[in-house]
């Protein structure tokens, strides 16, 4: 009786209204997708896929309670007209703003967590691995938006995708940008910024652009 009274206070409206829009009936009954109360869900368009066996709660977004902000006025945005792939157990913290244009596509790897306030900026594609931790306020973007030409005028800053490996810790307040590749069993510091392709498994990075400050590290979930 009291699991089935927590299962509940998921359930609302926005929860069977997302899983309604974007699953085939039968796999929404299921509610695998949970939304809270304080989402607002700005474009509900595009396709979701599930790379998993689906089941109840496998993703829940805009839950969790990060004791810095205040979580019933932290509110999460879902903007989505592209594609978003789930391939596992998933938790997206409050206050996180998720927007994947049309033609852009992002991807999440089994046991993510996002702890809170993150945002994700997809025209192009953001892939994240298996088992990654970002933490509050943290930016991936793979757009500079405006475009800047040279001077026979071609564009010189398309998007380009963010890759992520397995087993990848992002501090609060790190910024991920176009063309970031982070390699497997790898800490961002806090407040890093990350711009390019980093080769080295097992090091912790700082820095803006970040370095590799510590060779032969692992972290602990």
């Amino acid at each position: 009786m009291k699991k089935f009274v927590q299962t509940l206070k998921f359930i609302n409206l926005k929860t069977i209204y997302f899983n309604l829009k974007y699953l085939p009936f039968k796999q929404a009954l299921k509610l695998p997708v949970l939304i809270s109360k304080n989402v607002y869900l700005k474009e509900v368009s595009g396709e979701i896929h599930f790379d998993c066996p689906i089941r109840f709660g496998l993703i829940q977004i805009g839950y969790g309670n990060v004791g810095i902000f205040d979580k019933k006025r932290s509110r999460t945005i879902w903007d989505v007209s592209g594609n978003v792939t789930f391939r596992g157990f998933g938790t997206i913290g409050h206050g996180s703003k998720i927007m994947v244009a049309s033609g852009g596509s992002l991807i999440f790897g089994d046991k993510l967590k996002i702890s809170a306030e993150a945002s994700f900026i997809v025209y192009n594609k953001i892939q994240i691995g298996y088992n990654c931790y970002m933490a509050w306020e943290t930016l991936l973007m793979d757009t500079d938006f405006h475009k800047i030409k040279n001077e026979n005028g071609e564009i010189i800053n398309n998007p380009k995708p963010i890759i992520i490996g397995d087993y990848v810790w992002i501090g609060c307040k790190c910024i991920i940008l176009k063309g970031a590749v982070i390699p497997n069993n790898t800490v961002i510091a806090i407040n890093s910024l990350v711009n390019k392709e980093l080769t080295e498994e097992n090091c912790l990075y700082a820095g803006s652009p970040v370095k590799c400050i510590k060779e032969k590290i692992s972290w602990v979930d």
